[in-house]
C-alpha cells in the first residue's frame, strides 16, 4: 500500500488517537507491530494518517492497547476502511484546501459549535454577501476560483438538513452583524437569511452584544466539531497563514470552558432574533 502524500485532518485525527492509545499503555511502536503481526513502519504511517485500516485491525490494535472505552472504538471504526469521497471532493485542487477539510469536518461531526466576531458563519452566507467577501482579497483572486469558493461555501450548508440532522449553536459578535459587505442592500438580505436559518429547530444563533466589553478569544474565528466520541473531537481556528487545528485533551478542555464562557455572556435566542431584526430593519 502506498502512503498517502496529503492526509486529511480527519485521517490524521484518527492516527493521533491511535498513537495517544499506544503511548497511554507505554507500549513501543515496534511492540505494537509485533503484537499486530506487521513492522514498526506501518504503524508509524498508521500514526501519520498515511496508511488507512480496517475495522478488524482497528479493534485488534483497540485489544492490545487495553482500551476499554467503547465510545471510542466504536467512533474510530467508523473512520477505517477506505475513504468515501464527499461533495467537498469535486473541489479538490481547485480551491485551498482548507476550505474542504472544514467540509469535512463538518460533515463527519456529531455537533458544530462556532464562534465568529469580524465574519458570520461561512454556512449561512448567501451568495452575494461571500462573493463580496471573496471580491475585497488583495491580491485579487481569479475569477474562476471565486465562483468556485462560493459554489462550495454554499454547498456547506446541506450539513444542517442531512439526515440525521446535527445541532448547531453559532455564537455571532455584533460587530460582525453590523458589518455592512456589500452595501446595504446585501447586508440586509443577509440578515433576513440568517433570522430564516435561525428558526431551523437544529439551529441557536447567539449574539454578543456590544455591552459585554471583552470576552474570551475576541477576535477569533472558531469551529468545534464534536464527534461521536468526546476523545475525537477537533477544533479549528483561522488564522491569518490558514486553518490551525487542535485536539489534545487539555487544549479541547479549554476551548469547551472559553465557548462556554462566551456562551453565557451572550444574549439568549429570542433577544439574539431580536437584535438581528433590529439590525436588518435599520438598513
Amino acid at each position: 500500500m502506498a502512503p498517502r502524500q496529503a492526509p486529511t485532518v480527519r485521517q490524521r485525527r484518527f492516527g493521533t488517537e491511535l498513537r495517544r492509545l499506544r503511548e497511554a499503555t507505554g507500549m513501543s511502536a515496534p511492540k505494537a507491530a509485533e503484537l499486530l503481526g506487521t513492522d514498526r513502519t506501518t504503524i508509524s504511517n498508521m500514526e501519520a494518517g498515511r496508511f488507512g485500516i480496517s475495522e478488524e485491525r482497528l479493534r485488534r490494535l483497540a485489544s492490545i492497547y487495553e482500551c476499554v472505552d467503547p465510545t471510542l472504538v466504536d467512533a474510530l471504526a467508523t473512520m477505517t476502511g477506505g475513504r468515501k469521497a464527499g461533495w467537498w471532493d469535486e473541489y479538490r485542487g481547485k480551491i485551498p484546501p482548507d476550505f474542504l477539510e472544514v467540509s469535512e469536518l463538518e460533515h463527519h461531526a456529531s455537533s458544530l459549535r462556532t464562534l465568529q466576531t469580524a465574519h458570520l458563519p461561512g454556512m449561512f452566507q448567501t451568495e452575494d454577501h461571500a462573493r463580496a467577501l471573496f471580491d475585497l482579497f488583495i491580491p485579487a483572486l481569479p475569477r474562476l476560483e471565486i465562483e468556485l469558493r462560493i459554489a462550495q461555501r454554499l454547498a456547506r450548508h446541506q450539513v444542517l438538513t442531512n439526515t440525521p440532522v446535527i445541532p448547531y449553536k453559532g455564537l455571532i459578535h455584533e460587530s460582525a452583524l453590523r458589518m455592512q459587505v456589500g452595501g446595504r442592500h446585501v447586508a440586509k438580505a443577509q440578515l433576513k437569511h440568517l433570522l430564516k436559518e435561525s428558526e431551523r429547530d437544529n439551529v441557536t444563533l447567539l449574539v454578543i452584544p456590544f455591552s459585554i466589553g471583552g470576552f474570551p478569544m475576541a477576535g477569533d474565528s472558531v469551529l468545534y466539531a464534536a464527534a461521536h466520541s468526546h476523545h475525537l473531537d477537533t477544533v479549528q481556528v483561522d488564522s491569518p497563514i490558514g486553518a490551525v487545528y487542535f485536539d489534545s485533551p487539555t487544549q479541547l478542555t479549554n476551548f469547551r470552558r472559553r465557548l462556554d464562557a462566551v456562551e453565557q455572556a451572550a444574549l439568549n435566542p429570542t433577544q439574539s432574533q431580536d437584535v438581528i431584526l433590529t439590525i436588518a430593519n435599520d438598513l
